[in-house]
């Protein structure tokens, strides 16, 4: 990195990024663009001391849950490998970078990624390198969203880290909707009660149940990574 890496105000982290944050302004795949300034601030922040833990979905290339002409779990089955295909996107970005990265999949396939095995991935993090946690929880009907609320637990992270394309809750579609309010910081409950668009239900109540914050932020500017880690007020929280 070009300059010194500020300390981070947490431990270990939980970054969950949409397949469609790897696309940029394409309609399709990845962008190198995107890929290359992503793997430069999570760089940073692996610089900084944080234990850095990635998951990352496959909308760029497959979305299983809206492939209605198939079967959902093979659908769901496709979507994985394409989480997976993002995932080692993300470790050639890394390690071109000097960045020691795991890839761990929840699907064995051995040949590229190591199978999750907790105990392994939480020794990847005490030896200093970024685990990136691919092909969701292995199991259909099940999103790369509940996949990071999962994951968050299981690695004990302090905070998980919802990368989107807005930058924060809002009461409603930005985009349709002149009058959505940005609402800073929302209660669990509250998020459930209203259907706003944070995560899905299940990766809500986990992080509800566990007591643990869920930060939504704009990727757009991938420094925000950075500025969250250093406590900056940066996206909306859900909390207690």
């Amino acid at each position: 990195m070009d300059s010194p890496a500020e300390p981070s105000r947490y431990s270990r982290v939980l970054l969950k990024l949409s397949g469609e944050a790897l696309m940029g302004e394409r309609s399709f795949g990845v962008s190198q663009d995107v890929l290359g300034a992503l793997s430069e601030e999570i760089g940073r922040a692996h610089a900084s001391g944080v234990e850095l833990a990635l998951v990352v979905g496959g909308g760029n290339f497959f979305r299983g849950a809206t492939a209605s002409e198939l079967d959902r779990v093979t659908a769901d089955h496709m979507g994985m490998l394409a989480t997976l295909i993002n995932a080692l996107a993300l470790q050639d970005a890394l390690e071109r970078r000097g960045v020691s990265t795991r890839v761990l999949s929840a699907l064995e396939i051995r040949q590229v990624a190591e199978p999750f095995i907790l105990r392994r991935a939480l020794r990847h993090l005490e030896k200093g390198r970024v685990i990136i946690l691919a092909a969701g929880t292995g199991n259909p009907y099940f999103t790369t969203d509940s996949a990071a609320a999962l994951r968050a637990m299981e690695i004990k992270a302090e905070v998980l880290l919802k990368a989107t394309k807005v930058d924060g809750i809002y009461t409603a579609d930005p985009k349709r909707d002149p009058d959505a309010r940005l609402l800073k910081r929302v209660r669990y409950l509250e998020a459930l009660e209203r259907g706003l668009k944070v995560m899905d239900t299940t990766a809500i109540s986990l992080c509800m149940d566990h007591r643990l914050p869920i930060i939504v932020f704009d990727i757009g500017d991938p420094k925000n990574i950075g500025r969250i880690l250093r406590g900056e007020d940066v996206g909306s929280i859900v909390t207690e």
